[in-house]
């Protein structure tokens, strides 16, 4: 290996062994790279930060994250589970079930998993365990679930990943319906068959009027992801707009409808939603400059040759990136990993003649499982600090329900026609 590529390791792994940040340790590393190793002048970096973060794309995030935070802040959430729970609380294990609905509705607004673990995550954990819910179980499938905040559009990492390849961001979005009803389908499975196996005590089914009351009151909520997905593919407005009207619509709905947001809370969710937003900002300038590095060195070309020597079946290279992918979980958040790696396998698509749609959508299930595995899986430790629990308690809780989610992941690896349905369907 160059001794060139070796000071670049060392540098970067060396900052994340010191615990220097993620996006500092990419920043350092990359210019460290294009001033000492390609000899670049220091001023282009400054013009990679700046393009970096001036690109129209990255508006829809900030959006979509203030969404999250306005039905968080209001009662949007405890809608949603309502609303879910008189759909499936009379099934065995259907406090479980509706937890699980509900993080599919509510990533259907946020686009992000850490908050949908926080909004629903907080609520449901201490609601399964006050209705006899085994804790490992009730944990575990809390943690696990909301994968699908960023498995359902619209996701926060897919707008990353279509900034980065180019492709049409509401056709990537088609690419999660299907993985993420599947995720819903195999969770609900299980949780159904775990409880009914220990008799758990269900709640009685509700009447017609009950159903129709319970809708009635959620309705304003349970419109939100209609407007949205409604707006965008019947081609009313874009992905980027979309975000704009879906927080005018919960502002509304929280302050003039439900009346459940202040005048004054409104600033407080702005400035939360604000920080949030810088936060994936100089996680985006970060992976960038050690992107151009990579670009000067020309990388990726050299791995993709690299690559296509050593192994020739697209299913194998698929295998393989699995689990690369699932190891590099474990360490790096979804938003850098997808920024980095991205531009890296890029080449090697062409190559193998895979679909880059299908492979952004394994790329995010797989980033997404590493929300749940140790040592860095955020959601470990925001459900242990929920119930005071360590991280290898959390880390054995959530075994179960990552063995269903692998395993449906291996399923939409060798099945791309099932990913790539929707997206043909609509665009051909």
């Amino acid at each position: 290996m160059d001794s060139n590529y070796l000071l670049i390791l060392a540098v970067l792994l060396g900052s994340m062994a010191a615990t220097v940040p993620v996006f500092m340790a990419l920043f350092f590393t990359g210019l460290v790279g294009l001033v000492y190793i390609v000899n670049i002048d220091p001023q282009i970096v400054i013009e990679v930060l700046y393009r970096s973060m001036d690109k129209f794309a990255l508006i829809v995030i900030l959006f979509f994250v203030l969404c999250g935070n306005i039905m968080t802040t209001g009662s949007i959430v405890g809608k949603l589970v309502k609303t879910a729970n008189v759909l499936v609380g009379f099934l065995p294990g259907g406090l479980a079930i509706a937890g699980i609905l509900a993080c599919g509705f509510f990533g259907a607004i946020s686009g992000s998993t850490v908050a949908t673990v926080v909004a629903i995550g907080g609520f449901m954990i201490p609601a399964l365990l006050e209705n006899g819910y085994d804790e490992k179980f009730s944990i575990g499938i809390m943690t696990t679930a909301p994968i699908l905040g960023v498995v359902i559009p619209p996701s926060i990492s897919m707008i990353l990943y279509a900034m980065v390849t180019n492709d049409r961001l509401e056709a990537l979005f088609l690419t999660g319906f299907i993985p993420g009803l599947l995720i819903v389908a195999g969770m609900s499975c299980y949780a159904y068959s775990f409880c009914k196996k220990r008799d758990l005590p269900t709640l009685p089914r509700p009447t017609f009027a009950d159903l129709v009351a319970t809708l009635r009151e959620s309705i304003w909520a349970l419109f939100l992801p209609v407007l949205i997905f409604g707006g965008i593919y019947s081609g009313l407005f874009t992905a980027n707009e979309a975000a704009v009207v879906a927080c005018f619509y919960a502002f509304f709905v929280e302050i003039v409808i439900h009346k459940d947001m202040k005048l004054r809370e409104v600033k407080k969710v702005i400035v939360s939603s604000a920080i949030t937003s810088a936060t994936l900002l100089v996680i985006v300038a970060g992976a960038s400059v050690f992107g151009e590095y990579l670009t000067f060195e020309q990388v990726p070309g050299k791995i993709a040759n690299a690559v296509v020597a050593s192994i020739s079946s697209p299913w194998v290279f698929l295998f393989a990136v699995n689990i690369l992918l699932l190891i590099i979980g474990m360490f790096m958040d979804i938003i850098s990993a997808t920024l980095i790696l991205t531009p890296i396998f890029l080449p090697l698509l062409a190559k193998f003649g895979i679909n880059s749609m299908h492979f952004g959508l394994l790329m995010t299930i797989n980033l997404g499982i590493g929300y749940c595995t140790p040592p860095l899986g955020v959601s470990l430790y925001i459900s242990g600090a929920t119930v005071n629990r360590d991280l290898l308690y959390v880390s054995r809780a959530v075994v179960p329900f990552l063995l269903i989610q692998i395993a449906i992941l291996l399923l939409l690896t060798y099945w791309p026609a099932l990913v790539l349905f929707l997206p043909e369907l609509v665009y051909g």
